[in-house]
C-alpha cells in the first residue's frame, strides 16, 4: 500500500474521544476538503475525499456532533480520475453547520483559514485540524532525496494558518504555489516523522523510519563502494604510469645508474598492480615504502635530466591515455 493510502487509512480509524478534537478534525476537513455552495438561496456544504472509510468518519461526526444529515454520493473512476472519490453534501440547514464549524463568521461571511475555534483551540485541536486536512487533501510520498509531506490547499489564507499550526506542534512548514495550487510542504524527515505522530499515525510513522532507515543504509553502502572502487581505479593507474615511466628511465640510463636505484626501478617495472608498500616487501633486503618511493623518485629525476640533456623524450611520454585506459 502506497504512503498516502496507508496514513489516511490508518488516520479514518483512530479513535477520537474528546469532542472538541473532533470538532477541530471535522471543521478542518470541510475546509480543505470542500466549500460553502449557494444552491437556490441556500447554503449547501459539500466535501469530497478519496476513501471511503475517510467519508463514513466524517458523515458520523456530523451526526453525532453537530445533528447534521450527510447525503453521500460516490462518483466511479474513469477517464483521467484514477480511483473513486466520495461527496459527502449538507444541504438541510448547510448555513446552520457552516456557522457551528466556523466555516462562516459571526456576519455570515466565509472564513478563509482555519476556523476560529481550532485557531483559539489547544494543541490537541490543532493536531486534530492537520489531520483533517491530511485526509482532506494530502499526501506523502517515499522517503528519499524528494521525500515530502504535502497538503494541498484552497486558499493562501488557508495555507498560512496551516503553516501557523505546524509551527504551534514544533513543525517547520512552507507554504508555496505550485502551478496555481496553494500548498503545504514539510520535507525534513525527523519533521514528518514528527508530524505524523502528532496526527495519530503511529503505525506509519514505523514504517516510514523504517523505510527511511533502509534507504540511508542502502545509499551509504552505494556511496562507500564506488569511493572505494574509484580509489582503486586511481591507484592502479598511478601504478601503471608509474611503472611505465620507470620502464622508460631504464632505458634512457641504461646501465649507467646506481645499482639500488636499479634495483627500485626494476621492482617496479615488473609488479606493475603492487603498491609501494608491497614493492618494499618484495625489495631484498625489505625496505619501507618511503624508501621505495624514494629511490624511484631519484631514478626519475636522473633519467628525465639525461633526456633534456640528450634532446629526447623523457619519461612523462611512456605514459599515454591508451595506457591509463587499459588499467
Amino acid at each position: 500500500m502506497a504512503m498516502t493510502a496507508a496514513v489516511k487509512d490508518e488516520l479514518s480509524r483512530l479513535t477520537v474521544t474528546k469532542p472538541c478534537c473532533r470538532r477541530a478534525e471535522v471543521a478542518s476537513l470541510l475546509r480543505f476538503a470542500g466549500g460553502l455552495h449557494i444552491v437556490g438561496g441556500r447554503v449547501v456544504i459539500e466535501a469530497e475525499v478519496d476513501t471511503g472509510v475517510a467519508a463514513r468518519r466524517l458523515r458520523r461526526d456530523i451526526q453525532e456532533l453537530f445533528g447534521h444529515t450527510c447525503e453521500a454520493q460516490v462518483i466511479t473512476a474513469g477517464g483521467l480520475r484514477r480511483s473513486a472519490r466520495y461527496v459527502m453534501r449538507v444541504t438541510k440547514d448547510g448555513e446552520g453547520l457552516a456557522r457551528q464549524t466556523g466555516l462562516l463568521d459571526v456576519r455570515g461571511r466565509p472564513v478563509r483559514g482555519l476556523p476560529p475555534p481550532v485557531v483559539s483551540g489547544g494543541v490537541c485541536d490543532v493536531e486534530a485540524a492537520w489531520r483533517g486536512a491530511f485526509l482532506a487533501h494530502g499526501s506523502l510520498t517515499e522517503p528519499g532525496r524528494s521525500s515530502a509531506l504535502e497538503v494541498t490547499c484552497p486558499g493562501p489564507e488557508a495555507a498560512l494558518a496551516l503553516v501557523g499550526a505546524a509551527r504551534r506542534l514544533g513543525v517547520t512548514a512552507k507554504a508555496r504555489e505550485v502551478r496555481g495550487a496553494d500548498r503545504v510542504v514539510v520535507r525534513d524527515g525527523d519533521a514528518i516523522s514528527a508530524l505524523l505522530t502528532r496526527m495519530g499515525g503511529h503505525e506509519s510513522v514505523m514504517a516510514w523510519e523504517e523505510r527511511r532507515m533502509r534507504r540511508e543504509v542502502r545509499a551509504t553502502a552505494t556511496r562507500l563502494a564506488n569511493f572505494d572502487d574509484a580509489n582503486l581505479r586511481r591507484s592502479a593507474r598511478a601504478a601503471v604510469a608509474a611503472a611505465a615511466r620507470v620502464q622508460r628511465a631504464l632505458e634512457i640510463l641504461g646501465e649507467d645508474v646506481p645499482t639500488h636505484l636499479m634495483a627500485a626501478g626494476r621492482l617496479r617495472a615488473e609488479n606493475t598492480q603492487a603498491s609501494l608498500e608491497e614493492l618494499g616487501q618484495l625489495a631484498d633486503p625489505p625496505m619501507t615504502k618511503d624508501a621505495v618511493a624514494g629511490r624511484i623518485r631519484r631514478l626519475l629525476q636522473m633519467a628525465d635530466k639525461r633526456a633534456a640533456d640528450l634532446g629526447i623524450p623523457d619519461t612523462d611520454s611512456a605514459v599515454t591515455p591508451e595506457l591509463l585506459e587499459q588499467a
